[in-house]
């Protein structure tokens, strides 16, 4: 097994990357607006006006092949932008392995930063010292798929379309207006309740054309995109199962620095299975080129197969620099039984990690207990600062003592799957919130109402896991049902009508969390639709925090804001935690090239080529 071991230069970016989330060599922000390059949530970027690619890219990379990529589930639309449908990956970017192919955004993410975006669809970017207003100057070059030029009122009419059609975004509310203004320009003005991330948000804006575009359909889920400006175009759909697409090669952006090295294969295909068995099994036959491994046990012992022996198959593990993000059992508070904080620690003795890890996943995961795991932005292990202290003053309640001072940990067990004395302990805190158990089954002591509750699950794998709490639960009484749904049906549970009691989740982190915590944790989405507020969460403590780092102006006041911010929910038991694996497990066929240096952000298959 091969493995992408951490070079020189690499070791450089992380520490360079945590440097900055521990406030360190931080540049002050300009206090006029002028024209840049690019734009730093803190500090300024690190690439200089005259870069030539982005670290991770190999400029010299060769153009043609193909590249067969790989998901799990089903799909019945090719809008990721509105609320209805289920969209495959690989249209729109949402992490470093699936980038934008389809749409182009105003500006591009270098992974190599914690949230630092570069001059795309708008070459130049300004923005005063407060981030009152930013202004995007547009790229001559920047052209449509079908070649009419991107203009100012292109990008002024996609913000009302997607503020209008699409998925609901806080940050749309703080915009003022926009503003088309001479020499190609574009601003938007915010309103009171602005925040400093605003300028970077409002630079990932998709552009759509004018010409192009019908609002009154916008909305519908079908298999027709929309059109763009991206480096790709779809070229082939199989409803739910297959999505094919071709590079643009008249693409407006080929030649720029921020593409030079990107975009490489002619086609990309992405075929969708059932579940994690069966996506494996299609993998070993050839059916895709690369497989993105979550199950560590297979990883471990089954990855053993003929074309692996011969070299037909490489074997990578990419090591990252950013946090692993909380992956758990997330409460519907909404529901009665879950509504007591009490109730949902008690469960979190329920979970036997230890003996999960060895029997489902061959003892290769680490527990996760913090919401920044493995960053300079968790708060575990770490007393709090006399910042963080003072920020939390005003919610007394709001942090447990533990957390607090940084020996806070989830509950470790023997690993027999019924720890005793953890049994004990949870049972304790149950019989405080008022349940105890009659006749072999928990019940609510006031009215004799037994536990029961569903566990929705999308796949197998979940099923599996849910077992474990199954069993664990049953031995007090607790009667935990699994119940696995079709994608399209669990979408419409857990994002629109909020039908469910538990269900499994990862939240992923990144160096720089700022607006998308409002979607996740804020009061304001604890029932909007469509939003990630899953656990229903409504606590003013959330939103103070969030407020705070979304407004931080330092990187060193901005640490000890998600700090804090970690240790609220941390508190509130608003998950049962899980674990996380120590790399990013990917294997690809032999034709599949990689630069040299990888992103700290992991495995970016854009910047890869193919040897045939």
């Amino acid at each position: 097994m091969s493995a992408i071991i951490l070079s020189i230069a690499l070791r450089q970016r992380i520490t360079a990357a945590v440097a900055a989330t521990l406030g360190l060599g931080l540049i002050p922000q300009l206090a006029t607006a002028q024209p840049m390059h690019g734009l730093a949530m803190h500090g300024e970027p690190a690439l200089p006006a005259d870069y030539q690619h982005l670290p991770y890219a190999d400029p010299d990379a060769p153009k043609g092949g193909s590249i067969g990529l790989a998901g799990q589930g089903t799909f019945d639309s090719l809008n990721p932008f509105i609320l209805k449908g289920t969209v495959p990956d690989g249209l729109w970017g949402r992490n470093a392995f699936w980038p934008n192919n389809l749409w182009d955004s105003l500006m591009v993410r270098n992974w190599d930063e914690p949230f630092t975006l570069y001059g795309h669809i708008a070459e130049f970017v300004e923005t005063p010292d407060d981030r009152s207003w930013v202004e995007f100057t547009i790229n001559p070059l920047a052209r449509f798929s079908d070649g009419e030029p991107v203009t100012p009122e292109d990008v002024a009419f996609s913000f009302e379309l997607l503020k209008d059609k699409g998925l609901p975004r806080e940050w749309h509310k703080k915009i003022d207006r926009v503003e088309v203004k001479p020499g190609a320009k574009v601003r938007f003005v915010f309103g009171e309740d602005w925040d400093r991330e605003m300028p970077l948000l409002i630079g990932l804006l998709p552009v759509f054309p004018k010409h192009a575009v019908d609002p009154e359909t916008f909305g519908k889920s079908g298999l027709a995109p929309p059109p763009g400006s991206g480096p790709y175009q779809v070229s082939d759909v199989k409803a739910g199962s297959t999505i094919k697409l071709t590079r643009n090669p008249e693409y407006w952006a080929r030649d720029l620095p921020q593409k030079r090295g990107f975009d490489n294969f002619d086609e990309i295909r992405i075929e969708y299975f059932r579940d994690g068995g069966t996506l494996f099994e299609a993998f070993r036959k050839g059916l895709f080129d690369v497989m993105t491994e979550t199950n560590s046990a297979r990883w471990t012992s089954e990855y053993d197969f003929p074309a692996v022996r011969e070299g037909k198959i490489v074997l990578d593990e990419f090591v990252t620099g950013t946090p692993k993000g909380m992956n758990g059992f997330v409460f519907n508070q909404r529901r009665p039984m879950f509504s007591d904080p009490q109730v949902r620690e008690a469960f979190s003795y329920f979970l036997d990690f230890q003996w999960i890890n060895r029997n489902l996943y061959a003892g290769a995961y680490a527990r996760t207990g913090s919401y920044f795991q493995g960053s300079g932005l968790s708060s575990l292990g770490v007393d709090a600062s006399d910042d963080e202290r003072a920020l939390l003053a005003q919610f007394p309640n709001a942090v447990r003592a533990d957390v607090m001072d940084g020996t806070y940990a989830p509950p470790e067990s023997d690993g027999s799957g019924r720890d005793r004395a953890n049994f004990r302990r949870g049972l304790a805190m149950l019989s405080a919130a008022g349940w105890e158990q009659q006749d072999g089954k928990l019940v609510n002591a006031e009215t004799g109402e037994a536990f029961v509750f569903e566990f929705l699950a999308r796949n197998k794998e979940e099923e599996r896991l849910a077992l474990a709490l199954q069993r664990s639960l049953a031995l007090i009484g607790v009667e935990m049902t699994i119940r696995t749904v079709d994608a399209s049906q669990y979408w419409e549970r857990i994002l629109n009508t909020r039908d469910f009691d538990m269900i499994h989740w990862i939240y992923g982190a990144s160096l720089s969390p700022g607006n998308e915590q409002l979607g996740r944790w804020s009061k304001v989405n604890e029932d909007t639709y469509g939003r990630l507020n899953f656990a229903g969460v409504s606590e003013p403590a959330v939103d103070a925090m969030i407020s705070a780092l979304l407004s931080s102006r330092s990187l060193d006041e901005f640490i000890t804001a998600v700090r804090a911010y970690d240790r609220v929910l941390i508190s509130g038991f608003h998950v049962i935690p899980l674990y996380h694996s120590p790399a990013q497990w990917i294997a690809t066929r032999g034709k599949l090239q990689k630069p040299a240096n990888p992103s700290i952000s992991g495995a970016t298959p854009a910047s890869w080529w193919s040897s045939e």
